[in-house]
């Protein structure tokens, strides 16, 4: 009997042995599946890693390339703006100059019809040329018959001639010397 109990014991303790040797022969295929898995993952994570990186480049390189040619751009832009500038500076002075002629052709306008009036007055002086058999004109010789045309009260009756407070002053002065001789 003890042998027969030993040698129950040794065909328990076999089947336990094949038993764990079949469970370790099942872990280590388990193991490595799971390593495979882990590796697969892990070279799945490696890929998907560069792939990413390589848009993230190509995303910088868009972006750098993007900067660049708004830099540009605003450069240009700039550019363009001071020439702008530059014109429209240019332009505003040529109108400063044109506003000023067109002040002075419209002052010649308003004084034309004096500037006229002396024309044919100096036409008329010029038609009855020198005077013939006189001598030199003396002081109290008139030039015309009647009021001469550059009297004061004359100048100052045109319509469209002005004088400024300096030359009235001067118009008054001028009558009180002048005036009472004769």
């Amino acid at each position: 009997m003890l042998v027969h109990e030993i040698s129950i014991q040794i065909r328990e303790a076999n089947a336990h042995l094949v038993a764990v040797h079949r469970r370790v022969a099942e872990l280590e295929q388990w193991l490595e599946a799971a390593e495979n898995t882990v590796r697969e993952q892990a070279e799945s994570l490696i890929r998907k890693d560069e792939q990413l990186r390589a848009a993230t480049q190509e995303i910088a390189e868009a972006k750098d390339k993007e900067i660049h040619y708004l830099h540009e751009k605003l450069c240009k832009s700039e550019e363009t703006i001071q020439r702008f500038q530059n014109m429209v500076k240019e332009k505003d002075a040529m109108i400063g100059q044109l506003q000023h002629r067109c002040q002075l052709l419209d002052n010649i306008c308003k004084s034309r019809p004096l500037l006229d009036s002396m024309l044919s007055h100096m036409a008329e002086a010029e038609r009855l040329g020198p005077v013939v058999g006189m001598g030199e004109p003396t002081a109290n010789t008139s030039l015309t018959d009647g009021e001469s045309n550059c009297s004061p009260n004359r100048i100052s009756n045109h319509k469209d001639f002005s004088l400024s407070e300096d030359d009235m002053d001067d118009q008054e002065l001028d009558e009180i010397v002048f005036g009472t001789t004769v």
